[in-house]
């Protein structure tokens, strides 16, 4: 194999990395009808010969951007979650949880792919439900698993975790996120706020889930 094949590969990775940042700042700076792929070769300096060699279309280079961003924030408070049905102190593990994940979603980059995604679910409903599937949806399952053990430990007080990792993901994050869609804020919030909103949402959810939270927590199947 000559040197020139060797080093092909990682020519490749390096155009296609290349097209692939320039194309997010353009999307996000334009929007999807904003943005053209000649726009994209150009701030890539790239060819457009080349870009439709990575992409076919414009579609699924968008399409790309925005599974590889939510999979890349997504992945690390995946993993996070499923060691926390090994917790030794609910309260702390919960708060540096919620932090840290509270913190990842609240990146600029991510803020503004979400709000051009919900923009654009009309045209490109697969990528809002794509979104919605790798982020919140993955989380909250991943939520239910360790809830459920944590029950059966006794630890938590429930007999919905689906619903308890609900309420947990979004007594976090329902206030900083309706602020930045609706608002258009896509700085992120200071240590002092995020750490404001992680301990309210925790102690709430602790008193409506926790030890002391009354006879089976909240009990989401009683008639009422």
């Amino acid at each position: 194999m000559s040197a020139a094949t060797e080093r092909s590969p990682n020519r490749s990775t390096r155009k296609r990395r290349a097209i692939l940042e320039a194309a997010t700042e353009l999307f996000l700076g334009h929007g999807y009808l904003g943005t053209t792929m000649d726009e994209v070769a150009a701030s890539a300096g790239v060819s457009k010969q080349t870009v439709y060699k990575h992409f076919d279309d414009k579609r699924s280079l968008f399409a790309e951007i925005v599974t590889t961003t939510v999979g890349e924030a997504s992945d690390p408070v995946h993993n996070e979650v499923l060691s926390l049905e090994d917790t030794g102190d609910i309260e702390a593990d919960l708060h540096d949880l919620a932090r840290r994940q509270l913190s990842m979603v609240m990146q600029p980059t991510l803020l503004r792919l979400r709000r051009l995604v919900i923009g654009e679910v009309g045209r490109f409903p697969e990528l809002g439900r794509a979104f919605y599937e790798r982020g919140p949806a993955r989380t909250i399952a991943a939520l239910a698993t360790a809830f459920e053990g944590l029950a059966e430990r006794g630890v938590l007080r429930l007999d919905d975790p689906q619903l308890a990792a609900a309420h947990f993901n979004w007594l976090i994050m329902s206030a900083p996120m309706n602020e930045a869609m609706l608002l258009g804020r896509d700085e992120k919030p200071s240590a002092v706020e995020l750490d404001r909103y992680v301990k309210g949402g925790v102690r709430a959810f602790l008193a409506a889930y926790g030890q002391g939270s009354g006879e089976g927590g909240i009990r989401t199947h009683e008639a009422v």
